[in-house]
């Protein structure tokens, strides 16, 4: 037997003892004691019943904030811009122009709270051309640029009004050269180079509506350079873009 159990026992006796004596001096006020004793235990038990719904009504309020303030997946929309970038070697000298940057995100939320969130993310950006100028004429005119990149980002303060992260990754990057050249000539470099890629930067998202964010952040996507059709440019490059747009969330 329960506390709960016990009491309501005692309570049952106390009143079964009063209710014999009352009713032994006095059989009026005996059932007028009856009768407030039971609205009494049923004003109990509803207010029982009342406070469990209560109760009931609070966790799942605050259930459905939780999943609100931090949903699972998300889906970055973003437009930026790639710097310029030079390159030398020996007698070579080019610039590799600035450009427009396409990109989007997609992100998973692994585990996290209030303080810090892991994702894991793809990360995806297209550039349909960037011009090369340069006054060694034989060089490739212009370049497109593909690049995929899973890696992890950090999410610092998931469910506040700005949350800045840090995100790293690596994969693949696709390099699309001009058939000619600066002179106008054909172009004997090779039309699509292939190179690993490793990206790392950071960014903000900003609370804007329901499910729907905004974002801003810059990345700089390392990797192997284009053909330029030139030996004396060797080595990795440096691709840096920065830029902003919309993230939507999902459950």
């Amino acid at each position: 037997m329960n506390a709960s159990d016990k009491s309501n026992t005692s309570l049952h006796v106390n009143m079964t003892s009063r209710l014999s004596h009352f009713n032994k001096r006095d059989p009026r006020a005996a059932a007028s004691y009856s009768r407030n004793n039971l609205d009494l235990t049923h004003h109990h038990a509803a207010m029982k019943n009342i406070l469990v719904m209560v109760g009931l009504a609070l966790s799942s309020l605050d259930l459905a904030i939780a999943q609100e303030a931090a949903p699972r997946q998300e889906i970055g929309l973003t437009l930026g811009g790639l710097f310029g970038n030079d390159r030398s070697g020996a007698a070579t000298r080019l610039n590799l122009g600035s450009g427009s940057a396409l990109q989007a995100n997609y992100g998973y939320r692994f585990f996290g709270g209030d303080k810090v969130a892991l994702y894991g993310e793809v990360h995806l950006l297209a550039n349909p051309l960037r011009d090369v100028t340069s006054s060694q004429q034989s060089l490739t005119r212009n370049v497109a640029t593909l690049f995929v990149t899973p890696g992890i980002r950090v999410k610092f303060f998931p469910n506040r009004g700005l949350a800045p992260y840090v995100a790293i990754g690596g994969g693949w990057a696709d390099y699309e050269q001009s058939t000619t050249t600066l002179a106008g000539g054909p172009n004997p470099a090779p039309r699509t180079v292939n190179h690993g890629a490793f990206d790392y930067g950071g960014g903000v998202d900003f609370k804007f509506w329901r499910f729907v964010g905004l974002r801003a952040e810059i990345r700089d996507f390392y990797t192997g350079g284009p053909s330029y059709n030139t030996s004396s440019i060797r080595g990795g490059q440096h691709n840096v873009v920065a830029g902003g747009g919309l993230v939507l969330k999902f459950r």
